[in-house]
């Protein structure tokens, strides 16, 4: 497979990588709240820590440490209401966003998660650009996107935001999606361009597991090119859930937002290892 900008990896022109979500918080109140998103716009690299269960002092002590949370919703039995009870533990602007990986992009779910409180929503397995615009567009306020309005604990979570919960979420809100098949790499192009959306990542395991491809496979790596191009052309954010991909390979300098991944201070949890409470997918 090629794609269609090129067989090889592109280089950044000198708008550089995620101008286009740039252009999207253009008149955002800066620096924003969300410190993932305001250091994906500085050009940094972002890691997580992930949380699988209820765990909210685990939760609690990794914000301090991590750039944002990758609560774990599509392969645990982790309710809505277990994740609500975490934010609410320690709520506030300063330390790490909490986001959930969907268990799907339906509106119901979106909805429940932003209700709650997360800053981001990362949607897995998005195979065309309609799974993609559902994500955006279900996460953000008119007349952005089309977030119903209703009592929730989000805005009582976030009250200390700078400017207000209400009228700067659009702003520090990040919304990721996850290319995982074959289809998702020949959809790329327009799932990149989806207006919205802000990261796109691979599943890197499950995208050898769909394609028949192992990592080393040259068919396998063919698809990053392919991924990687695209996102860059249509200014969004790229990365790999594989923490590995943040050094030693060939596009480890693009790679910005993994799960798991080292703290930004140094600190591990005990015996655990170095943001790795949770294998990543």
């Amino acid at each position: 497979m090629t794609g269609a900008w090129s067989e090889q990896s592109l280089t950044a022109d000198s708008r550089g990588w995620g101008w286009m979500v740039k252009e999207y918080v253009a008149k955002a109140q800066r620096p924003l709240w969300n410190q993932a998103k305001e250091k994906l716009l500085n050009d940094g690299k972002v890691t997580s820590v992930t949380i699988s269960s209820f765990q909210p002092e685990t939760y609690c002590e990794a914000r301090k440490h991590w750039d944002y949370i990758w609560f774990e919703m599509q392969h645990s039995t982790m309710s809505f209401a277990e994740v609500q009870k975490m934010i609410a533990a320690c709520p506030g602007v300063k330390g790490a966003a909490p986001m959930i990986r969907m268990p799907d992009a339906l509106e119901a779910n979106v909805q429940k998660a932003t209700d709650l409180g997360v800053m981001g929503i990362v949607v897995p397995t998005v195979d065309d650009a309609l799974e993609a615009r559902d994500a955006a567009r279900f996460s953000r306020y008119p007349p952005f996107g089309r977030r119903s309005q209703g009592g929730n604990t989000a805005g009582q979570f976030w009250s200390d935001a700078p400017g207000g919960y209400r009228a700067t979420i659009n702003d520090n809100y990040l919304v990721v999606v996850m290319l995982e098949t074959v289809e998702s790499i020949i959809n790329v192009d327009e799932i990149a361009n989806t207006f919205g959306l802000d990261v796109v990542i691979q599943g890197n395991s499950d995208l050898s597991n769909f394609s028949g491809w192992t990592p080393t496979d040259a068919r396998y790596e063919a698809l990053l090119t392919i991924s990687h191009n695209a996102t860059l052309k249509a200014g969004k954010y790229w990365g790999n859930a594989g923490q590995q991909y943040l050094t030693g390979h060939r596009l480890s300098a693009d790679t910005r937002f993994v799960q798991n991944g080292p703290s930004h201070d140094g600190f591990a949890f005990p015996a655990r290892g170095r943001g790795a409470l949770e294998p990543q997918k």
